[in-house]
């Protein structure tokens, strides 16, 4: 037996090298990268397009203006200097006035100087709805508003590690140009902008708990270099407002003092900017930019692809004063009347035109690979650099001025539709996959069209810049042309964002195959050596039920709604089977207690599954906030404020009980034991920790006596690494002396606990208190049916696969009853920075994966020994013992596995789907990075327990 259990071991490592091995192939074919190429746009390429190197002014030499309208590149330069100022998570709801949406909300019109500019008559400011591309990560964010191309999926994982970008970006080619840039803020942008930063401040990033510091440093550089001349293009990156929602959520005064401090900060930067715009002003022809990088939930969360975290905004403001007006069949303003009855209206972008927009401004070539065109109403604000005479500031000069426009805008898109129609024909000829023949056909018949009508009738008009005559009929062919340009775009990037990721089938398939191969090998290796297993009718009735509920869930990941609400389902089919082993406690007169208690913790976690999805969970008006909806009770009622007080405090004190009555019932001696105490230790010190923080109790000063509000958990830490070192130290030197898992296994759930519930909030004692009592009824209702099925001699049943899918099931109800969901904006980051202040990415991704996965995945896979029967204690009986935890441990990772493969199925099957980057993909990678921490765990438990 001895040697047999040996070679289990490996079995376990062995599927955790073919799960990692088939899920490497898998992810290899599916979450490939955009193919980024290695070219980069110059000045010279212009010369091969088809449009003017620059039409000829209609000014006259002796103006002044003739060295500002010569190109410096490919367009001549509209603005002289650029001040970008990105707001992090910018809410389009935060710039926008209120009127715009259905109902004020109290974080609306902080940002009152933007306002008062965008709205002023004859203003050259304006305000954007400005739309970003999911996934909405500052990184990809970044990426894209540089390049010019839409993000992809796989560089998420790298959000918090940036590798430099190696593809054409619009920085870059400030650079080349000789553009100076200066950056100061998040230190991201050196990350992905390495040495190409002439000055930069950067600061670190990543301390969500922190509001100030990166702002502080951005306000102490900003406005001293307001006033030097040694830059071209100033980048300012704010965190507050990102920070502020993450910890806070929208709705927090911590938010709304961010947006006064912000509305201040924009004063001061507008005001410097005015003084100093006159004629040979250093700001005279500068163009101010703020904006969001993508917006953020309510919650404050973003990653995904909701409106919210989608919708952003953009402020732009030329200090020259007078601009063109964009006709209007290409301006997208959205107007409404204000309080006092004027008509407001705001425009929107796309993200996507951002680095096509800023090059023609600024006038350099256009980054190789971005797919955007410059908008039209964010170049007209830059167009007010083309003086005119006073004579022109009447209508028919008005008329003259917008005719001007639009040629100058004409030739900027001719320029522009060439360089996108030469980056999709060289990335279709380089590319792997790269477009159909169809989709590449369709384009070139647009771009196609446009340059025929380009070359034989407006190409003359730009070139000949005589007289007014056909003025009318000119206009018309110039809107024409820009239409016919317009349209070329949209189709690009609609074909851009339906088939962009290239999906390599031989490496899905190959990977999904090796994955159903392992599943079979390791459904064989349950139940190898059981013969007998299907003699009993109770138990093959278990596992065709099991076998049942796996297939359902597998199959409604099929679906996107069901994988929204995959909590609801899991909880519908633990509900189930709650009520299965209800009518079987009932028909055997035994146990109904145990049945009712188990379908009343499962109402809970149904209860705390619907919190969840509310999104309210992860913020720190979960206790608060949800109750009152719930109970129709006033979140400021008095027993409401105790309660969520006490509640907390009152769960870590029976769970302390809890813990006591099962050493002082144990058997053995020893190590166990004593680690079992330290685990009582860690919970006191948690519930005076959450005792310190409370508003009622009167203990504030608590958190000085012990050292600061970081030192307790600290010290929970310091706590449970012991406990594990131990742990291990009495699994090699004590084992053989103490034969009662029981205590083991309970020694270690509980060191594992601590952290868990300390980083899972307030919410994690309630929530490990009901994992407690539910499990323990799981436990006590198999024990009657082994007892019941087992053989008279050695009081030991075969295993019954009902019992661990009850486990895996409630481990999943776990998962979404403490806040989380399978989406990368269910992920709280101020978990990873509970006891620390400063970021250190190893130690913060161990804290963020231990909050994520702790009830899910940790708690389940070394809590399983327990649901082992332990009445006796003969040799016999533990070899049997240990056998029959190999059996639950492999059919536990068969239940994972085969999640995981439907997942793969889903994701393979669903890979054109609308949402498979902002639902299916993120699903599939939570999945499997709780299958391998699943198979990890296991390979350590089994050494810890056989």
């Amino acid at each position: 037996m001895e040697t047999y259990l040996k070679h289990k071991k490996l079995v376990a490592l062995g599927f955790l090298l073919i799960h990692a091995i088939a899920i490497l192939i898998f992810t290899r074919g599916f979450l490939l990268t955009r193919t980024e190429l290695p070219i980069h746009s110059t000045c010279s390429d212009v010369s091969l397009s088809p449009c003017l190197a620059s039409p000829r002014p209609n000014h006259d030499s002796s103006s002044g203006q003739s060295n500002q309208t010569q190109p410096k590149c490919w367009t001549k330069p509209v603005v002289d200097r650029v001040i970008i100022i990105v707001l992090d998570a910018l809410r389009i709801d935060f710039v926008a006035p209120s009127v715009f949406f259905p109902e004020p909300k109290p974080w609306m019109d902080k940002l009152t100087i933007l306002q008062k500019l965008a709205f002023a008559n004859e203003s050259s400011a304006k305000i954007f709805k400005a739309f970003a591309d999911p996934p909405t990560t500052s990184l990809q964010r970044l990426k894209g508003l540089t390049t010019g191309g839409l993000p992809t999926f796989i560089d998420v994982g790298n959000s918090f590690g940036a590798p430099a970008i190696v593809e054409d970006n619009f920085i870059n080619q400030l650079v080349l140009n000789g553009k100076r840039l200066v950056m100061m803020g998040d230190d991201t942008w050196t990350q992905l902008f390495p040495n190409q930063f002439q000055k930069s401040y950067p600061f670190p990033s990543f301390n969500v708990k922190d509001l100030d510091t990166v702002d502080n440093g951005c306000i102490e550089h900003l406005f001293p270099t307001l006033y030097k001349d040694d830059w071209d293009v100033l980048i300012a990156h704010f965190l507050g407002v990102d920070h502020a929602g993450h910890i806070y959520g929208v709705d927090s005064s911590p938010m709304i003092n961010k947006l006064e401090q912000y509305n201040s900060v924009l004063e001061k930067v507008i005001n410097i900017l005015e003084n100093q715009a006159g004629p040979g002003g250093l700001h005279e022809n500068t163009m101010l930019i703020v904006m969001g990088d993508h917006g953020q939930t309510l919650n404050g969360d973003h990653g995904g692809g909701t409106a919210e975290e989608v919708e952003t905004t953009m402020f732009a403001m030329s200090t020259k004063k007078h601009t063109t007006l964009v006709p209007p069949e290409f301006d997208t303003s959205s107007c409404k009347q204000n309080t006092d009855g004027k008509q407001i209206c705001i425009s929107s972008i796309e993200q996507l035109d951002f680095a096509a927009t800023l090059s023609a401004l600024l006038g350099i070539s256009y980054p190789f690979g971005s797919i955007g065109h410059v908008n039209p109403e964010l170049y007209a604000l830059g167009s007010s650099s083309w003086n005119l005479d006073n004579s022109d500031l009447g209508n028919f000069g008005t008329q003259s001025a917008a005719k001007e426009w639009m040629k100058n805008y004409v030739n900027v898109l001719c320029v522009n539709a060439w360089q996108v129609k030469r980056y999709i024909d060289v990335y279709s000829n380089s590319s792997v996959v790269g477009f159909s023949s169809d989709d590449m056909s369709r384009i070139s018949d647009l771009y196609s069209a446009a340059e025929q009508n380009w070359s034989s009738s407006v190409k003359h008009i730009l070139m000949d810049g005589n007289g007014d005559e056909g003025s009318t009929n000119i206009s018309a062919l110039l809107k024409e042309q820009i239409a016919a340009y317009l349209n070329f775009f949209s189709s690009v990037v609609e074909l851009a964002r339906s088939k962009w990721t290239e999906f390599n089938l031989n490496l899905m398939i190959t990977g999904f195959g090796i994955l159903v191969i392992s599943l079979i090998l390791q459904f064989l290796a349950v139940f190898h050596g059981d013969k007998s297993y299907a003699e009993g009718s109770w138990l093959s009735t278990g596992a065709a039920f099991t076998l049942f509920i796996v297939t359902i869930r597998a199959c409604s990941f099929l679906s996107n709604s069901y994988i929204l609400e995959e909590g609801k389902v899991a909880n519908f089919l633990l509900a189930t089977t709650g009520l299965i082993k209800l009518r079987y406690a009932v028909m055997r007169k035994t146990m109904r207690k145990e049945a009712f208690m188990f379908l009343a913790m499962v109402s809970v976690l149904r209860v705390s599954i619907d919190i969840g999805l509310t999104k309210q969970a992860a913020t720190s008006q979960f206790m608060s906030s949800s109750p009152s909806w719930m109970l129709g009770i006033a979140p400021d009622h008095p027993a409401l404020t105790y309660a969520i007080e006490i509640a907390p405090i009152l769960s870590v004190v029976i769970l302390i009980c809890v813990l006591y009555i099962a050493i002082a019932k144990a058997p053995s001696e020893g190590l166990w034991k004593y680690v079992t105490v330290g685990s009582m230790v860690s919970y006191l010190f948690i519930a005076l920790l959450w005792a310190s923080e409370s508003k009622i109790l009167g203990l504030d000063g608590l958190l000085q006596v012990t050292g600061g509000r970081n030192r307790i958990p600290q010290t929970v830490y310091v706590i449970g690494l012991v406990q594990l070192c131990l742990l291990a130290s009495a699994r090699m030197f004590c084992a053989e002396k103490d034969k009662n898992w029981a205590i083991r296994a309970v020694a270690l759930v509980s060191a594992c606990s601590s952290p868990v519930i300390l980083l899972s909030g307030k919410q994690g004692s309630m929530l490990a208190l009901v994992y407690l009592v539910a499990g323990y009824c799981i436990m006590r209702l198999e024990g009657v049916e082994r007892r019941t099925t087992s053989d008279g001699q050695s009081k030991f049943s075969k295993l019954n696969p009902l019992c661990v899918m009850q486990w895996s099931l409630l481990s999943i109800c776990m998962f979404f009853a403490s806040g989380h969901w399978c989406a990368f904006d269910g992920l709280r980051y101020g978990a990873a920075f509970v006891g620390f202040d400063e970021f250190v990415l190893i130690r913060q991704a161990i804290l963020l994966t231990i909050e994520t996965f702790g009830f899910s995945v940790i708690l389940s896979v070394f809590g399983l020994p327990l649901l082992v029967p332990i009445h006796s204690q003969t040799p016999q009986a533990h070899g049997e013992k240990r056998h029959q935890l190999f059996q639950m441990y492999m059919l536990s990772g068969v239940i994972s596995a085969t999640t995981v493969t439907a997942t793969i199925l889903c994701v393979t099957i669903q890979r054109r789907h609308l949402m498979v980057w902002g639902l299916f993909a993120p699903k599939f990678v939570f999945d499997v990075v709780g299958l391998i921490l699943s198979d990890l765990l296991i390979c350590l438990a089994s050494a810890y327990h056989l």
